[in-house]
């Protein structure tokens, strides 16, 4: 019963991020802002929200590290979601098609990633109120780093990958974007709760335990809406909302680890999670900085119709997670 509970809540949370991203690239076309911010900072957010909402479910069922596992194990998820594209779209090479300026998104994360797990190791137990001052440090930097993003894309500091597209006579409007965007948000926030739970009694019925279980399992499973949406973005040739969506969702899950801590009320968040995350937090820099560098050097680099760069992230994730099993990190 447990596992029909997890199949069907992860089918519907599916159904939603399908849907998340048709409306995300109508408010992008509509608005103007262009897919590389829309898919950063909107649709981002929006396919992030499962993590988030997990961290609180995690809170109210008292696993914190089921949290942290999530958070750190989703990043680890996108990266190797961006490899699977790279490699499924072997004819025109993701990662060097898209705008430059995506690295400044996978710089912002590779920086709050360490802010995180330096917090977690040094374990520096200052708080302002409840909320520790590591997690206020990794929200504010979340919001001038987008600020930075923003102020990059105005001043022309990458390079336009698409045409702006222009809407034509049947395209819908930007009211229409907006209700089905917010109304696949909200089916997200209902169904969450219920694939939480569903991933709390696997972690009980397996005995891999909660922080094992979010790391891989939840992890993955709360990553679909990102796949997903980068899939529809793909199918439509909006190259830099796919690739915006995954890189914003990895910094928007470590803005959505600081806002956690304002919901843990039992003390600092980063303080209650088991040093050994950090090696999560870690893998989760290696493979960023691996997709960053691929996104940098735009070089040929296949062996036939594979992409090295690609095929060497997917390699580093699968081992990372084999490392993670053997070392008994949240189990």
């Amino acid at each position: 019963m447990i596992w029909l509970q997890f199949i069907i809540s992860a089918a519907v949370v599916v159904i939603a991020a399908h849907f998340l991203a048709q409306h995300g690239d109508i408010i992008a076309v509509r608005t103007k802002l262009g897919g590389l911010f829309v898919g950063t900072v909107f649709l981002a957010a929006a396919t992030s929200l499962p993590e988030l909402l997990a961290s609180f479910n995690a809170f109210r069922v008292g696993a914190p590290n089921l949290a942290a596992g999530n958070f750190f194990g989703s990043n680890m998820v996108n990266m190797a979601l961006l490899a699977v594209l790279d490699l499924l779209y072997f004819q025109a090479p993701l990662m060097r098609r898209i705008a430059v300026n995506h690295v400044l998104t996978a710089g912002l994360t590779i920086l709050l990633m360490l802010i995180a797990v330096t917090s977690i190791v040094a374990d520096i137990d200052i708080t302002i109120g409840w909320v520790g001052l590591d997690s206020i440090i990794i929200i504010a930097g979340y919001f001038v780093g987008l600020w930075v993003i923003q102020q990059g894309a105005r001043e022309g500091g990458a390079t336009a990958v698409t045409p702006d597209i222009e809407p034509g006579p049947n395209f819908p409007s930007l009211r229409r974007g907006i209700i089905g965007f917010a109304l696949a948000t909200i089916v997200l926030m209902t169904v969450v709760p219920v694939l939480v739970n569903a991933s709390t009694g696997i972690a009980e019925i397996t005995g891999l335990g909660t922080g094992f279980v979010g790391t891989s399992l939840l992890a993955l499973v709360t990553s679909l809406p990102e796949l997903i949406a980068a899939l529809a973005a793909m199918r439509i040739n909006a190259f830099d909302l796919a690739v915006g969506n995954l890189f914003g969702s990895s910094v928007f899950n470590m803005f959505a680890m600081g806002l956690a801590d304002f919901a843990y009320l039992d003390g600092r968040f980063l303080g209650a999670i088991d040093p050994n995350f950090a090696i999560v937090g870690l893998l989760g820099l290696l493979l960023t900085a691996m997709a960053l560098m691929g996104t940098l050097a735009r070089v040929e680099r296949r062996f036939l119709f594979i992409e090295l760069d690609s095929a060497a992230i997917l390699v580093v994730y699968f081992l990372g997670m084999y490392l993670l099993l053997i070392r008994g990190v949240g189990i």
